[in-house]
């Protein structure tokens, strides 16, 4: 799967809103995560989860971080975010399905976990940006960095 120039542009356009409040959307995403999917609570058993904690925004900061790196790479995603992959996979042991994109129970593909909290955070901070042709890239952009973030696991 590939982005069209226009998606790319779409892209590159709302990052430079979005790296303005990487730490706010960083934060609110993952809180967002735990909220609606708690087993991913097991992964930060030495965090403080609780909202607004300092960890919380500590780790959500990295999470927009490396989706920075990615759109900055945005031609070879595969490559800016290959340690971040090998750590997951190896050091850390993440379950892929908190990254994967796959069928869903009715046969719909679904977004993971994390790329979903973070589309409906960049929805609520920009809902003039957030048009159908963004949420369709942003969607399609994430599927691309959660199969990277997944290769590792092969």
């Amino acid at each position: 799967m590939s982005l069209t120039r226009a998606e790319r542009t779409v892209i590159v356009s709302m990052w430079s809103k979005i790296s303005t409040q990487a730490d706010a959307i960083g934060t609110e995403t993952l809180e967002r995560l735990f909220s609606c999917y708690p087993q991913a609570k097991t992964y930060f058993p030495h965090f403080d989860l609780h909202t607004g904690s300092a960890q919380l925004r500590a780790h959500g900061s990295k999470v927009v971080a490396a989706v920075g790196d990615a759109v900055k790479s945005i031609d070879n995603v595969a490559s800016a975010l290959s340690k971040l992959s090998e750590l997951h996979a190896y050091v850390l042991r993440v379950d892929p399905v908190n990254f994967k994109v796959g069928s869903g129970p009715r046969g719909r593909g679904e977004v993971s976990f994390l790329s979903h909290c973070l589309l409906v955070t960049l929805a609520s901070h920009f809902p003039a940006d957030f048009t159908a042709d963004a949420h369709a890239a942003w969607d399609k952009f994430l599927s691309i960095v959660s199969g990277v973030l997944t290769e590792k696991y092969r």
